[in-house]
């Protein structure tokens, strides 16, 4: 009895964590493929704020954001 007990925490465990993982590794595969923003997004931020972007600051702020995805 104290047996089974053990047996299904432990499985109840290894399968948290692999679905932690599986999960973690889908949704940075979806992100990757779809972008929550995008170089349009972003020109139109900074227009909205009242400045002219470059396209050198839009692919700065583009790389800072794939750096953190």
């Amino acid at each position: 009895m104290f047996h089974d007990i053990i047996l299904i925490g432990i499985g109840l465990l290894v399968g948290l964590i692999i679905g932690f993982f599986g999960a973690r590794f889908v949704m940075k595969k979806y992100m990757k493929k779809n972008p929550p923003i995008n170089e349009k997004m972003i020109e139109v931020m900074m227009s909205s704020m009242g400045r002219k972007p470059s396209q050198k600051q839009v692919n700065q702020v583009m790389k800072q954001m794939t750096k953190y995805m």
